[in-house]
């Protein structure tokens, strides 16, 4: 098995120990299961996770848009101020 060492901040080691405590039986056990779940987050694809779903955002975003009005336009009120 590869070794690697690594250099962490001491805020970040302790929270690492913190968790290794409270979670884990080996801080081996923690950095394999850590790294594999970054490695797993970082390399997903984002598209099969939606299984299919419309997203919401770019089914309205062309409505979103046309109805918007011109906020330089000016109003009845502009007579006003």
């Amino acid at each position: 098995m590869p070794t690697v060492e690594v250099s962490l901040p001491q805020d970040v080691h302790a929270q690492f120990e913190r968790l290794v405590d409270e979670e884990f039986v080996t801080e081996e056990e923690a950095v394999e299961e850590l790294l594999s779940a970054g490695l797993d987050a970082y390399t997903r694809d984002v598209s099969s996770d939606d299984r299919g779903a419309p997203d919401v955002a770019d089914e309205y975003a062309d409505d979103m848009w046309d109805t918007a009005e011109d906020p330089a336009a000016g109003g009845p009120d502009d007579d006003y101020l």
